[in-house]
This record gives C-alpha cells, sequence and structure tokens, in this order.
C-alpha cells in the first residue's frame, strides 16, 4: 500500500525531533545519520532518503534550529530599559528548553566558521540582532532610561556580553545558575546607566 503524503509529513516530523534530540544531547560534533538513526530506531538507509549527504543533515539541523529559535516564546515588557532587559534575557540559558538551545547554537559555530556561506549567514543574523537590540537601546535613551550615546555602540557590547555570559553558563552551570545569570545581567544594565 502506497504511502500518503501525511504519512511522509508525519515521519519527516518524526526525524525532525530525533534531529533535535541528538543535537540538543551531542551539539553539531555528534551530528551523524548513525546518531539520528539510532535516535530514531531506524536504519540509516531510511534517513538518507531524507538526507542524501551529510551536508544535507547538517542543513537540515541548522533550519530546524533557525525555526525553533524564532518560535521561542519571549518575555513581554514595554519599552525602554525593561525591554531591554527582556531581550538580553531571552538570549540566556534560564530554563532547561533555553539551555538546549543554546548548546546547539553554540555547538553551531564551529560548523559555521568551516563554511563561508553560513558563516556570511550568521554574521548577518548577529547583525539583525544587534540592530534590534539597538533600536530598544534608542528608545530607552529617547527615554531617558539610558545615558545618550551610541545606541549601535551600547548594542555591540550588550550582544557580546550576553553571548559571553551564555558560554560560561554552558560551561560552569553550577557556578552560573539562572540567578546568577539574571543578576549579572542586571548589574551590566545598571553599569550602562
Amino acid at each position: 500500500m502506497p504511502r500518503t503524503k501525511g504519512d511522509h509529513e508525519a515521519r519527516r516530523r518524526e526525524v525532525s525531533e530525533a534531529v533535535w534530540r541528538v543535537l540538543a544531547a551531542h551539539g553539531f560534533g555528534g551530528l551523524t545519520l548513525r546518531a539520528v538513526a539510532a535516535e530514531l530506531g531506524a536504519t540509516t538507509g531510511l534517513l538518507t532518503h531524507y538526507f542524501p549527504a551529510k551536508r544535507d543533515l547538517v542543513a537540515h539541523a541548522l533550519d530546524l534550529l533557525a525555526e525553533r529559535t524564532a518560535a521561542r516564546p519571549r518575555r513581554a515588557a514595554g519599552e525602554g530599559l525593561s525591554a531591554v532587559r527582556a531581550a538580553l534575557l531571552d538570549i540566556l540559558p534560564l530554563t532547561a528548553e533555553a539551555t538546549a538551545s543554546n548548546r546547539i547554537w553554540v555547538s553551531s559555530w564551529d560548523t559555521a566558521l568551516a563554511d563561508p556561506a553560513l558563516s556570511d549567514d550568521y554574521g548577518r543574523k548577529y547583525a539583525r540582532s544587534r540592530e534590534k537590540l539597538r533600536d530598544l537601546i534608542a528608545t530607552a535613551q529617547r527615554l531617558g532610561e539610558l545615558p545618550p550615546g551610541d545606541p549601535e555602540r551600547v548594542a555591540e557590547g550588550a550582544q557580546s556580553f550576553v553571548l559571553g555570559l551564555v558560554v560560561q553558563a554552558l560551561f560552569s552551570p553550577t557556578a552560573f545558575p539562572p540567578e546568577r545569570q539574571t543578576e549579572l545581567l542586571d548589574d551590566y544594565l545598571a553599569a550602562l546607566g
């Protein structure tokens, strides 16, 4: 009996979930057809139907990561400094889900740095993130919640601070639990004022 399109889509979702679980457990360094097949309880032959080559698997994993990051719930905040704080908190590994997502992002950096096209894409993603921060910071400055200055430069510093904190929290979760990350972010923001 032939498979229906619904069966194919359901199987593709199952495969995507298995890819995500492998990424969460082992990062991009552990992402192989064999690892995904084992996680799925299937053969590598089945996976080659979806991913004929390792590059296809990596591309799918990067797409999956981007989709999940975009769909992740964000903190509600008004405008000004509270919006800046909320945007930066949304980046930090403060929950199990955010920790898994950040582990995957950080593990993807090596893959992106090794591929000029991916590296350019990541550069654009981080630039868009800084632009959003810049706009939030400019609003906080306009409201008098942050001192005047170049909002782009402040956004560059804030992004650098929070990404550094992400890395430290991933490598030393007991030294940087969620409460400590939040305290450090609040200290950083207070120093800007």
